[in-house]
């Protein structure tokens, strides 16, 4: 299925991209801000998230059960999310109601009323959104691995906040925020599907044809310093748990980084599917945990590796052990032609099959647009992909599996039990 990518860019700063998809009868509509958690001072952690929630609430124009209806009748599948570097907005709905859907979701963005006791009520299910998290091992522990790796850094904060900052969002300071960075040139617009390019185009000049210059205020509301990554060792008592919850992390390669196609191959490898190592060793071979695998993401100026496993109290050892002797197998003996190969045919796959998503294919081009400027070809991706070697492998294991920058977070009844930095040996 062939890509049909078209750009417009804005002297007011907004960017709008499309990619034609005429064979379907739907439209993956996405407006996306450039700015996420991490650009949030400490004493408003959280606040991106709840105006994430709160737009929701009512405009000058819809209240909040008008927005629930409207969308409902467009098929309801609209979805919102926040993470460290950027805020989504994105509907998919039939061709025909595209227009609806533009008018609907710049409305929410761009004219929320905020109301005082809305807001009241929205800290309230936050909280609740809290306990969930609290309630969720591996969520939980997730939250726990970040505050711990990146310490005095934006990205170790809760994308949602804490119950002292969330309480403190009432309409003044909610609104003032909103409107340093719900701004033009923070926007992308992003549409797959069959639409075509310059009816987009026609809908944000209706839309925002009054506001045509680039705002002079400040947008980046916290400079995004480089964090420093701590390679410690926590183990968190939780007596409740029959599991006991792991993450080991290494320091990862940057989103711009040229070796981000051999990273996944590795990230693959290691840990992504029923044949990669992990899985292999220590659920197949030694029936230690019904979930382990490994991840990696990757932000504007850094990233970070990490293996999870959920398995016994009793085998927590073990499965620390069989992991880290992965990481030191990775680096001195590197992978095999057929691991590789495999690697790639997964990896080219899920690339292909993607391109019939037109969620996917909308979210590719925000996400590349935000992290390089430009749009990458599904044409380049898959010649980078089949251009890395097992060397390349090798290489950035050695890089990025080192002792001294390993970390290891575990949640559970773990009675005390104490990790020594020895354990970690991948020399």
């Amino acid at each position: 299925m062939k890509e049909n990518i078209e750009v417009s860019r804005f002297a007011n700063g907004l960017t709008i991209l499309t990619d034609k998809m005429s064979d379907v009868r739907s439209v993956t509509l996405g407006f996306w801000l450039k700015k996420g958690s991490r650009h949030e001072p400490a004493n408003l952690n959280g606040i991106l998230h709840f105006i994430e929630h709160a737009v929701f609430k009512g405009t000058t124009r819809r209240s909040a059960l008008d927005i629930a209806i409207e969308t409902d009748s467009l098929g309801g599948n609209f979805d919102a999310f926040t993470s460290h570097e950027s805020v989504g907005f994105v509907m998919k709905t039939v061709d025909k109601d595209l227009p609806r859907a533009f008018y609907l979701i710049a409305d929410i963005l761009t004219n929320p009323r905020f109301d005082e006791k809305e807001l009241k009520r929205e800290q309230r299910v936050i909280v609740e959104e809290m306990k969930m998290v609290e309630d969720s091992p591996e969520d939980f522990l997730g939250e726990i691995f970040q505050a711990n790796f990146f310490p005095d850094n934006a990205l170790g904060r809760p994308i949602e906040g804490t119950r002292k900052t969330v309480r403190t969002f009432d309409h003044e300071v909610t609104r003032d925020f909103h409107a340093r960075i719900f701004q033009l040139q923070n926007l992308i617009i992003a549409a797959a599907g069959n639409v075509e390019h310059d009816d987009i185009v026609d809908l944000a000049n209706k839309f925002f044809r009054e506001k045509t210059e680039v705002s002079n205020q400040k947008s980046e509301i916290e400079d995004c310093s480089f964090p420093i990554q701590n390679a410690s060792i926590l183990i968190k008592q939780k007596r409740e748990l029959e599991q006991a919850h792991l993450i080991l992390a290494a320091p990862w390669i940057e989103l711009k980084s040229e070796k981000r196609y051999a990273a996944h191959l590795l990230e693959t490898i290691l840990g992504s599917g029923m044949s990669s190592r992990l899985w292999q060793t220590v659920r197949e071979k030694r029936g230690l945990a019904y979930s382990v695998g490994a991840s990696a993401i990757s932000f504007e100026d850094c990233g970070v590796f990490t293996i999870y496993a959920g398995t016994s109290p009793a085998k927590f050892g073990e499965v620390v052990d069989l992991s880290v002797a992965e990481l030191k197998k990775m680096k001195h003996k590197g992978v095999s032609k057929d691991e590789l190969n495999l690697a790639k045919q997964q990896t080219v796959a899920s690339v292909l099959l993607g391109l019939e998503d037109s969620s996917i294919r909308a979210g590719n081009l925000a996400q590349s647009e935000i992290t390089h400027g430009r749009q990458i070809s599904v044409e380049e991706t898959l010649r980078k992909i089949e251009q890395v070697e097992t060397e390349e492998i090798q290489s950035l294991a050695r890089e990025v599996f080192q002792t001294e920058k390993l970390a290891l977070v575990a949640l559970g009844n773990l009675n005390g039990l104490k990790i020594k930095r020895e354990r970690l040996d991948v020399s």
